[in-house]
């Protein structure tokens, strides 16, 4: 462990020429910057953290216990893993198809002689789900639909006259291409399809390139995944997945041609490769595993609370699951629960796993430090079990999305109300939200002038060019002043 401590001074006199005004008030700074730097090392995996950790708010001092910390296992080699990606991308983009096919058979342990999906593999899909899965879809997808007009409508083109004769505006235009990423791993996700293809759809992109890498057991894209890409209006549709499937994205091969923007969740590597690409191609963004963090207070139903934490722990044995609570009675309670829920759950190895090595319990005092912690966190789904909620949920500023009160758990965003659930995880959500409308639409601006127009800023800008010695472009202004 890293030992930390301030540098002590004796004298009123040092504290002075320290600009403070006084050695108490030296001390507490002092102090201040010692607690931040370990908390920064607690961040980075270098100190554990103590039972307590002191926190300091806008000037407030607030505590909150940890009362469970995640206990990881040893990091991944990242160093290998992107000289992995890094070989993958220049296989596919100098073999083609013949690297995608090779590739497929080497991970997914699939042989197939194509990798677009056929005609005949879409009619046959609907035949291989259930008729209330099938209807089950649509009703997911037309909430999505619904929610992403409703972002779409709330965008709006500008035309303005900022001046007498200077018009300045913006145009929303939809990307021209759109490579939609459906994982295909631990589980068929049809969501990610609804989720993916159905925004881009709505923004106006014509034309969407969905990709899935095969399910051994069906020799081809699964059959609830094909159906869900279809009844979200995804019509090239290709069997590949992988690090391959967004190296033919984002270069192109003999069946897939390149698209303008990759979208979509996938595992380390997906996501490695995204990064990688990223340039070439625009992405949506990297995400990383799964994370929830639940707010709950005295009011909060234990059985509730626990259900929903395993439901994000059993994603993956990476997901991150997180408990704020204003109750040690609480957190018992739910802890309680969640051995007799984990008792039955046919996932509960990956969610027990999940839990015991990624989880989080923080007993904090009050629901101000409960803000505070999320804040802190950015956590991709954030959960509200508190009455309360109304009163102060417009103080949560970081979270990919929020869940309001005991009846609107993550499991409904994840399907079927209608917001996006690929959303961005790892702190991101500091940074933007998730995937929307608006990430295949561009912002492109325009600009006209009358003479009138032309004649009120060509002196201004040629003064302003040639203080800068760009002086084409001060005589480009002066070839517009008035005469």
């Amino acid at each position: 462990m890293e030992e930390l401590a301030f540098a002590p001074i004796q004298t009123e006199q040092a504290a002075f020429r320290l600009g403070h005004s006084s050695l108490q008030d030296y001390n507490l700074y002092a102090k201040s910057l010692t607690l931040y730097a370990r908390l920064a090392l607690i961040a980075e995996g270098r100190v554990d953290p103590s039972p307590n950790e002191i926190h300091r708010e806008r000037g407030k001092c607030m505590s909150r216990t940890i009362l469970k910390s995640a206990n990881p296992a040893e990091g991944s080699a990242t160093t290998a893993l992107q000289a992995t990606v890094a070989g993958i991308i220049a296989q596919v983009r100098s073999e083609g198809d013949a690297a995608l096919r090779s590739l497929t058979a080497k991970f997914d342990k699939v042989e197939r002689q194509t990798i677009t999906v056929s005609e005949e593999e879409k009619q046959a899909s609907w035949q291989a789900v259930p008729q209330q899965i099938v209807e089950d879809l649509r009703f997911a997808a037309k909430n999505i639909r619904a929610f992403a007009e409703l972002q779409r409508s709330s965008l709006n083109e500008i035309e303005h006259e900022i001046l007498p004769g200077v018009h300045v505006g913006h145009r929303l235009i939809p990307l021209a291409s759109a490579g939609i990423y459906v994982p295909g791993g631990r589980y068929p996700l049809p969501s990610t399809a609804l989720m993916g293809i159905i925004p881009a759809r709505v923004a106006g992109v014509t034309r969407i390139a969905a990709v899935s890498p095969p399910d051994a057991r069906f020799g081809g894209i699964n059959p609830i995944t094909l159906v869900a890409m279809q009844i979200a209006g995804a019509e090239e549709i290709y069997c590949v997945g992988g690090v391959q499937a967004v190296a033919a994205l984002a270069y192109g091969t003999e069946s897939i041609r390149p698209v303008d923007i990759i979208a979509g969740p996938g595992n380390a590597y997906v996501t490695e490769a995204k990064r990688q690409v990223f340039g070439h191609v625009s992405i949506d963004f990297l995400a990383g595993p799964s994370e929830v963090l639940v707010i709950a207070d005295e009011s909060a139903d234990p059985v509730l609370v626990a259900a929903d934490i395993l439901a994000q722990a059993e994603h993956d044995p990476r997901a991150k699951p997180i408990l704020v609570a204003t109750s040690k009675q609480l957190v018992d309670q739910v802890l309680a629960q969640m051995e007799i829920q984990l008792e039955t759950l046919a996932t509960a190895e990956i969610a027990r796993s999940s839990w015991e090595a990624n989880g989080w319990i923080y007993l904090v005092s009050d629901l101000d430090e409960a803000v505070a912690v999320s804040n802190e966190v950015a956590p991709e789904h954030l959960e509200l079990h508190v009455k309360s909620w109304p009163s102060f949920w417009r103080r949560l500023t970081n979270y990919g999305s929020l869940f309001l009160g005991q009846e609107a758990p993550v499991a409904f965003g994840d399907y079927t109300s209608g917001t996006n659930h690929t959303l961005p995880t790892m702190g991101t959500a500091r940074l933007h939200g998730g995937l929307w409308v608006g990430m295949f639409l561009k912002t492109a601006t325009h600009q006209w002038m009358t003479s009138e127009g032309a004649a009120l800023l060509a002196p201004v800008t040629e003064r302003f060019a040639t203080s800068e010695g760009l002086l084409a472009h001060a005589a480009s202004a002066a070839k517009r002043k008035a005469p």
